[in-house]
């Protein structure tokens, strides 16, 4: 169901234990048809960055790489090794991971008395010791973070409930607590992993050494914009060997970027000259697509026996990498990175086609006869349109839910026609807007580019009567529906989906169904002599 998340917000700052033991009061009772095994899911788009991710895994491996996994971690010292007197800028763009220390907490005779308010009780010789060993513990890591309520709940004879309130209440320490930094750093370049990595197996696999790594960097840049992230995936690879030249970039490059339809390759050189790589082997690929042209995809270059050294290699290393999110918005023509990547961010867009797919009946009969009373209502409706009320025409006679009914179409009132103005009208979705529009000159726009419902007032109208009549049948009554002036969906038994009015009311868009319906529809039981 859909709960009040301002209510649930003020009860987890009032108590929060008390809010989170009343989350499932949020879930509704599933029926049997929402209920497993009936319940199912099926295939779904999947996110064009991940879709890259996967389609670059299988080109890679189609040319001969195996896939590896690198260090995410990297110690700041691995980066004095590999970059040189280039570490403290690259330094000064990573992240630096950081922990909350182990507070030293005290327990005095204050905080017993506190813990004693709070239990109801008076603490035993055994807890206050065992109280003051676990806390230990924890500040010795001996006891991780999120096991701590649990071990003081079995020492105090308690349940989490509590035990959240006396660290709250007696421990302040534990909310001052402040992060620190350690030397440890995200990795920034894929490569940080890889002279680890190739540093650990060189003398130890055979020649040429082909891996590929696709994972996450960060990078702390000064701002996020179109075209730059601080957390990116690089799809990266290594070849190493005696004979590994420059040659390989271009072949690997080739190889890898013709599985995604580019057809020419240019190489050109980088004017950006990491350290990590030899003199004038840093280069960028520029690659043509029948589609978007000429584009910059990826680089490459040969790692510096400087750096290399550091790790004990002693072959060549080319090193070719790509950014995913680069290739990602490449492909599917996208101007903003932030919004290829976290589209729930940025407002929705939904073409009409789809906005029409959110809009549906609030009631309709359940049964087949019911379902074939709305078909006959429709055409009797029709088929007398312009009758001049009074009038009455019988539009159905038989059985629904095991009682005979007969079901009229009628216009009680002088001089009105059977149908009013409005009946005819249909459902469209135009331009984002929700129209309810006749067949006329006037609307011929929309009845022509916009997407119809399949829905018209009639057979909106007629859906609630048949259905309020199977209703009324079941308990052997008669019943009459009567719609007269639509001013507002649910008037003439249209629901729209919420997610569908949210989109109208952001984009300052409308939805208009006014208009005159004027219909009435009735039901009687027939008795037994009649039937």
């Amino acid at each position: 169901m859909i709960f009040d998340t301002e209510e649930f917000k003020k009860r987890g700052k009032e108590d929060f234990e008390s809010a989170w033991h009343a989350g499932p009061s949020v879930l509704t009772p599933p029926t049997t048809d929402l209920m497993y095994p009936r319940l199912t899911y099926s295939r779904a788009q999947a996110h064009p960055v991940f879709e890259t991710i996967h389609r670059l895994r299988e080109a890679y491996l189609a040319i001969g790489f195996q896939e590896a996994e690198n260090p995410i971690i990297v110690d700041e010292q691995e980066v004095y090794r590999q970059f040189g007197p280039e570490a403290m800028a690259v330094l000064d763009r990573v992240f630096y991971l950081g922990g909350l220390p182990r507070p030293n907490v005290g327990i005095g005779k204050e905080q017993i008395q506190k813990i004693n308010s709070i239990l109801g009780r008076d603490l035993s010789e055994d807890e206050e010791e065992s109280l003051r060993k676990t806390l230990h513990a924890y500040k010795k890591s001996e006891i991780d973070g999120d096991e701590l309520a649990y071990e003081l709940s079995g020492v105090l004879h308690t349940d989490d409930a509590r035990i959240v309130e006396i660290l709250d209440r007696v421990f302040p320490e534990f909310r001052a607590l402040k992060p620190e930094s350690s030397r440890q750093t995200l990795r920034s370049h894929m490569t940080s992993g890889w002279f680890q990595t190739l540093g650990a197996i060189w003398e130890k696999v055979p020649h040429p050494i082909r891996l590929f790594s696709i994972d996450r960097c960060f990078r702390r840049e000064q701002a996020e914009d179109s075209h730059r992230l601080m957390s990116y995936h690089s799809a990266s690879c290594v070849v190493a060997g005696e004979y590994v030249t420059i040659e390989d970039g271009k072949a690997v490059a080739r190889a890898l970027l013709s599985a995604f339809g580019y057809t020419d390759f240019e190489f050109r050189p980088d004017d950006k000259r990491s350290k990590y790589y030899m003199p004038d082997t840093q280069t960028e690929v520029y690659a043509a697509h029948p589609d978007h042209g000429w584009v910059e995809v990826a680089t490459f270059g040969i790692y510096s026996p400087v750096a290399l050294a550091e790790y004990g290699v002693g072959i060549p290393v080319m090193n070719l990498g790509l950014g995913v999110e680069r290739m990602a918005m490449i492909m599917n023509k996208a101007k903003d990175v932030r919004e290829l990547c976290f589209p729930q961010f940025f407002p929705i867009q939904y073409t009409d086609t789809e906005l029409a797919a959110g809009v549906s009946l609030l009631a309709e009969p359940a049964t087949t006869p019911g379902k074939n009373l709305v078909r006959s209502l429709i055409n009797t409706a029709v088929t007398h349109s312009t009758a001049i009320g009074p009038c009455s025409f019988v539009a159905f006679e038989g059985e629904i839910a095991g009682k005979q009914i007969r079901v009229y179409v009628e216009e009680p009132e002088e001089n009105a026609k059977l149908l009013g103005p409005a009946c005819m009208n249909e459902i469209f979705v135009h331009k984002g807007a929700i129209l309810g529009v006749p067949d006329t000159e006037k609307f011929a726009e929309v009845r022509k580019n916009g997407i119809s419902t399949g829905i018209s007032y009639l057979f909106a109208a007629a859906s609630q009567a048949a259905a309020e009549i199977e209703q009324a049948a079941h308990f052997g009554i008669p019943t009459t529906v009567q719609i007269k002036m639509a001013r507002l969906p649910g008037d003439i038994n249209l629901k729209i989906e919420p997610w569908v009015m949210r989109y109208i009311t952001d984009n300052n868009l409308k939805t208009d169904v006014r208009g005159p319906v004027f219909l009435t529809i009735r039901s009687e039981v027939l008795p037994t002599s009649e039937v």
